[in-house]
């Protein structure tokens, strides 16, 4: 059985791996990958470099899981093999549901908690089974470390945020948004300065104990750190001086591809503990214990409490599987998504929804600063303004390949996250290179007046909500773990077998949804945001969003039907998800009408006239099918009387009329001929005299002695909601054939 379970942890070591790497994959690519310094391909080519050299390279070192956490004499053979599963297991579903939400936690964080939940669970267990008594259960725990843990996360959080922002107010201060505008010796100090950071990080905390640097160098850097610094940066400078003034070569994208690959291979050589060190700390025990001879349970583990390093076979695979997860896993992409998009320099779209709390402190820190603006001398405020005023392309660009932020920003974020991680390395602080990274990048934003009035309340819930994620990380793991360890240490082999079928079936499913979305987003076609000044442009450029919007009516509307029909509550809850999806990009393409006004020039407003009609009734078609599939799921869902037999007939009459109006409409728009509208805009009478009919029957079976409320309610809005639907659709069309038949006499003129 201890075989059996030794390859299930082996597995589980590979799955906890892929989604370890996914979660953590924002530590080094976020800043990249934000600024665009280089291509994407070059970012991951570089941070793949990172991960395989960091992993190889890797000190092999796995104290954290061998004895860290706990004591490993107070426990026998058997018992660290029950808290290695239930840490795994907790482990890989914890990571897993965070990625699934697009959140970046803290690995470190969640395989403490985890081991410290799993261990606190079997020592209790073991001194309810004997004389000893619970107030001695510091000699199971190694409790030092887990405050130690819990105190780097209150100072990773806090501290990271403030030195990012104040070093980038500073830093934009200096070198403005117009920072490739400055002379030579700008980047060159720039150059030195954030090289340098990098470059020590790297020695101090990314080949940390490894045999690739000689231990003097390490060691006389840590003993003689200002002259290794400054000796540094007179380098690193010089060298910044003579790429920009000879080759005009950009200094910035160098901080920012040798920062990625520097927390790239930190990342792999330090967190790579959080992914293999439990399953590698239970297969070098069960060695230990095979050769013994002696009983599971008789067997003390103390031999965990010997450093013995990782074999290099394994370290190579694991770099392998982090290398090939980080190009293929889409929660990757996912979770480095809601990075870039809180710390994004423009505005647009948000993701979070402002709540109180987020409401409350940007008001608090608009008092704050319109206190300080008061404070300070004009000539200091106008100082600040002129420093910090965006280049107008900066501010209106909407383009959909625009760099989140610029590279200044960028290679602030490395170079601070860095420096905070070396520092905390040198002087044996537990802190987080999630936290830190993220924090750092928190703060610059804020620093960059990145979150505007239009977006503060919802950047600031966004990171509320990530940093509420991260401390329930530690309670979640904590529990789960515990209550894992009691199941398996109640149940035996039968909880094993189940509880490793139930984690592999959870990852299994999650994978198949994002695989099923993923495709439905690809199957779905993505609305198109114009760019030309003439009205003819924009019909063309927009016509491809009319077709893309009956498309989907169309099958919004028929599942909604069918759902309705066989009161299917899974079909209707989908439907309205689609419908929620299909209404949010239309409400993103309505909020672009402003940037592409605002970059129109000259006086004429045709084009921005149409094209904000066009958005508009774009708008009411995805609001008039939302509203339509959530009174349906509502009524479905609430267990009314379902819709009579003669309503779903006359229903699926008017879905086959408003499948034939938006096939029509988009095979003409498909074309971009438009020749054929008038003929579909004569038929309009017809569908409204058709739908009023159907008003009229309900009318009449509404004063039915049997009839419902409910049901009479729901079939009201349904053929209201339709009928706004037609006016919609039809409204656009006359729209369309009405500049297009300008356009014609004006061509034959």
């Amino acid at each position: 059985m201890y075989l059996i379970m030794i390859i299930a942890l082996g597995v589980l070591a590979i799955a906890d791996l892929v989604v370890g790497v996914s979660n953590d994959a924002v530590n080094f690519l976020n800043s990249a990958i934000g600024s665009k310094a280089v291509s994407f391909k070059i970012i991951m080519i570089v941070a793949s470099v990172g991960i395989f050299f960091g992993a190889v390279s890797s000190s092999g070192m796995m104290e954290i899981a061998r004895s860290g956490i706990f004591v490993p004499s107070a426990f026998y053979f058997n018992e660290i093999m029950i808290i290695c599963m239930s840490v795994m297991i907790a482990d890989i579903l914890l990571l897993d549901f965070f990625n699934s939400l697009g959140l970046p936690t803290s690995t470190t964080v969640s395989i403490v908690f985890e081991l410290l939940g799993a261990a606190v669970c079997m020592a209790l267990l073991k001194i309810y089974h004997s004389e000893d008594t619970f107030s001695n259960l510091g000699n199971y725990i190694n409790s030092e470390k887990a405050l130690e843990i819990i105190f780097g996360i209150l100072l990773s959080v806090v501290i990271a945020f403030t030195v990012g922002a104040i070093v980038q107010f500073i830093t934009r201060y200096l070198v403005s948004f117009h920072f490739e505008k400055k002379p030579s010796y700008v980047p060159a100090i720039f150059g030195g300065i954030g090289i340098t950071a990098i470059f020590y990080f790297i020695i101090i905390k990314g080949l940390k104990g490894t045999t690739i640097l000689p231990e003097q160098l390490t060691t006389w850097a840590n003993s003689n750190l200002l002259q290794f610094l400054f000796y540094n940066f007179l380098i690193w400078g010089f060298l910044s001086f003579i790429l920009k003034k000879l080759f005009q070569f950009n200094v910035y994208k160098l901080i920012i591809v040798l920062g990625t690959f520097a927390l790239a291979m930190a990342f792999a050589g330090n967190d790579l503990v959080n992914f293999i060190g439990v399953p590698i700390a239970a297969y070098q025990g069960y060695e230990a214990w095979a050769a013994s001879g002696i009983a599971a349970n008789e067997f003390n583990m103390a031999m965990l409490a010997n450093k013995v390093g990782t074999p290099i076979y394994l370290l190579l695979l694991a770099g392998l599987v982090m290398v090939l997860t980080l190009w293929f896993s889409e929660k990757a992409q996912r979770v480095v998504k809601t990075s870039v998009d809180l710390s994004r320099q423009t505005e647009g779209k948000e993701r979070f929804h402002s709540n109180i709390l987020s409401q409350q402190l940007v008001r608090f820190f608009i008092l704050a600063n319109q206190g300080l603006i008061y404070i300070l001398p004009s000539k200091v405020n106008e100082s600040f303004e002129k420093r910090f005023m965006k280049p107008k392309a900066l501010a209106l660009d909407k383009k959909i390949d625009a760099p989140a932020f610029d590279m200044i920003r960028a290679a602030v974020n490395l170079m601070i996250a860095s420096l905070l991680i070396s520092f905390a390395t040198s002087l044996k602080l537990p802190l987080s290179t999630t936290y830190v990274t993220f924090m750092v990048a928190m703060g610059t934003s804020l620093a960059d007046r990145a979150w505007g009035s239009d977006s503060a309340v919802y950047r600031v819930a966004g990171v509320l909500n990530v940093i509420g994620g991260w401390f329930m990380t530690a309670i979640i793991a904590f529990i789960t773990a515990a209550v894992l360890a009691f199941i398996i240490f109640i149940f035996g082999e039968i909880s094993l077998i189940f509880l490793f079928t139930i984690a592999v079936f959870l990852i299994f499913r999650t994978y198949l949804r994002s695989k099923k979305a993923a495709s439905e987003l690809k199957e779905d076609e993505l609305f198109k945001k114009a760019g030309s000044t003439s009205i003819k442009g924009v019909i063309e450029e927009s016509s491809a969003n009319v077709s893309t919007i009956m498309k989907r009516a169309s099958k919004a509307y028929a599942a909604t039907i069918e759902g309705l029909a066989k009161q299917d509550v899974k079909k209707l809850k989908n439907a309205k998800k689609y419908t929620a999806k299909l209404d949010s990009e239309v409400e993103d393409l309505k909020d672009h009408i402003f940037y592409y006004i605002k970059n129109i020039e000259g006086p004429d407003v045709g084009a921005s006239r149409f094209y904000l009609l066009v958005q508009d009734n774009l708008q009411d078609i995805a609001q008039s099918l939302e509203l339509i599939t959530k009174a349906s799921l509502k009524h479905v869902k609430n267990n009314h009387k379902g819709l009579k037999f003669n309503q779903i007939k006359d229903l699926k009459e008017i879905e086959n009329k408003l499948f034939d109006l938006f096939q029509k409409t988009r095979q003409e728009f498909d074309k971009k001929s438009l020749q054929n509208i008038g003929p579909i805009l004569d038929e309009k009478q017809e569908l409204f005299d058709y739908v009023s009919i159907q008003i009229e029957k309900q009318i009449e079976r509404t004063k039915d002695p049997d009839s419902s409320s409910k049901n009479s309610a729901l079939y009201f809005t349904l053929l209201l909601e339709t009928k706004d639907l037609i006016a919609s659709t039809l409204e656009m069309l006359e729209l369309y054939y009405t500049e297009h038949q300008k356009a014609k006499i004006h061509n034959e003129l």
